[in-house]
């Protein structure tokens, strides 16, 4: 997957707009996911109605509110909007993880060749090595959530791991208020076990 976006510019959908732009960081953000293109406008009704389905959609596979370890997924944003403020504004209302195309970006427009997108919504659903699983899952999302996830990660082969990498832990989100006191609570002292 990476070779698709190798050389390119990819943007993290967050307040900073952290740009991804090294092989190691797109390795990071999109080796072994099934990758998701999104090509919508904020402008379109269309897209405006398939947005919020596929927001929830996105937020119930990789938010740890749901879910213990999110899926191996990622969603990248190619906008067909005309102006980049209304992208701007259509970004703001969708989820932090996501990244997209910086607006000005010619490789846009190769995209939408590539995978012969004429109207919006289109969702192009690829495997790691690039191979598309669906030319459009717009109407699998719509029917059937987040259970077409897992058709897609049985067709894609991903390596599913069931542990968490170290890179994992630096966001870890505690499962309670109490959890800090519990943890204290309950560690023996080291003193105590000896004797």
């Amino acid at each position: 997957m990476v070779s698709l976006f190798s050389g390119k510019l990819l943007i993290t959908n967050n307040k900073d707009c952290d740009e991804v732009d090294t092989e190691c960081e797109l390795s990071q953000r999109l080796d072994n996911k099934v990758l998701l293109l999104y090509f919508g406008s904020g402008e379109c009704t269309q897209c405006q109605e398939f947005s919020l389905v596929l927001k929830d959609f996105f937020v119930r596979l990789t938010d740890e509110f749901y879910i213990e370890r999110a899926s191996q997924l990622a969603v990248v944003y190619v906008s067909q909007d005309e102006t980049e403020e209304k992208q701007e504004k259509f970004l703001k209302t969708m989820p932090k993880r996501w990244l997209f195309l910086p607006f000005q970006d010619e490789f846009k427009r190769e995209l939408e060749l590539k995978f012969a997108v004429s109207t919006t919504p289109v969702v192009v659903v690829l495997k790691p090595s690039g191979e598309v699983i669906s030319g459009n899952a717009v109407e699998e999302i719509r029917c059937f959530g987040t259970a077409c996830f897992r058709n897609w990660q049985e067709v894609a082969e991903l390596v599913d791991r069931s542990f968490l990498l170290a890179e994992d832990f630096d966001d870890l989100a505690k499962r309670s208020i109490t959890d800090p006191i519990r943890r204290l609570m309950y560690k023996l002292d080291k003193k105590k076990k000896k004797k």
